[in-house]
């Protein structure tokens, strides 16, 4: 375990990401939150894993919004994520355009796949860096090709991993998910959690109650990944 004795309980963190999800989320922890976009080229590497993709991702994330942190003076944690969705190994990004994203939606359909997503932490004080891996097998419905253009229809798959929102209540991709529903939504909040801890940071709030109110979702390992490593 990582602490800093001196850290302040009430420590600001600065949110490297333009995601409305991730800034509804993190706002659960109960700490003083300001958010900054972090412009990074996002292209995979030849043969590189899903989860090794959103480990670099987030990293670059954080350190761009970190090179930038004068123009943030009360931030005290810069906190960037990325999520992958994996389709057999393959990721799967943003679609470009109506046709990608039905494909996606089509090769998802009634099949389990993975969702990756890392969460970077930098101590802007000391420079110490954290990052912590989630992991999310998500099984999907078998939804049906009137679903698909209806759920094109109205613009949701165009800016999410894989085309697609878990917690989209038209759509409801998603059947009988076990794991974390906040990282396929975009943040693990409880890995999250757990990274500030390694920092000596407590956030304010019930984290996994709130989560699970919020979401409108039961969920069975939040206790497992709440274990500080």
């Amino acid at each position: 375990m990582i602490a800093q004795p001196d850290q302040p309980v009430n420590a600001s963190i600065l949110l490297a990401s333009a995601s409305p999800r991730r800034r509804e989320l993190i706002q659960l922890l109960g700490l003083p939150v300001t958010t900054t976009a972090a412009d990074i080229d996002e292209t995979p590497l030849a043969g590189e894993a899903a989860s090794d993709m959103a480990v670099r991702l987030s990293r670059q994330k954080a350190k761009a919004a970190a090179s930038a942190f004068r123009l943030q003076p009360s931030a005290l944690i810069i906190v960037a994520s990325d999520t992958i969705v994996s389709l057999d190994g393959e990721p799967l990004g943003k679609p470009r355009d109506a046709e990608e994203a039905r494909s996606m939606l089509k090769r998802l359909r009634h099949r389990a796949h993975q969702v990756y997503t890392a969460v970077t932490l930098i101590d802007t004080r000391t420079n110490q860096n954290i990052t912590d891996l989630a992991a999310t097998d998500v099984p999907m419905r078998n939804y049906t090709d009137t679903e698909i253009e209806a759920y094109i229809a109205g613009g949701d798959p165009f800016d999410k991993a894989g085309a697609y929102a878990i917690q989209h209540t038209g759509f409801h991709p998603v059947d009988q998910l076990t794991g974390c529903f906040a990282n396929v939504m975009g943040l693990p909040v409880c890995h999250l959690v757990r990274a500030l801890r390694r920092l000596g940071i407590e956030p304010h709030n019930d984290v996994p109650a709130l989560c699970q109110s919020h979401i409108h979702y039961a969920c069975s390992v939040f206790e497992t990944i709440l274990v500080v490593q």
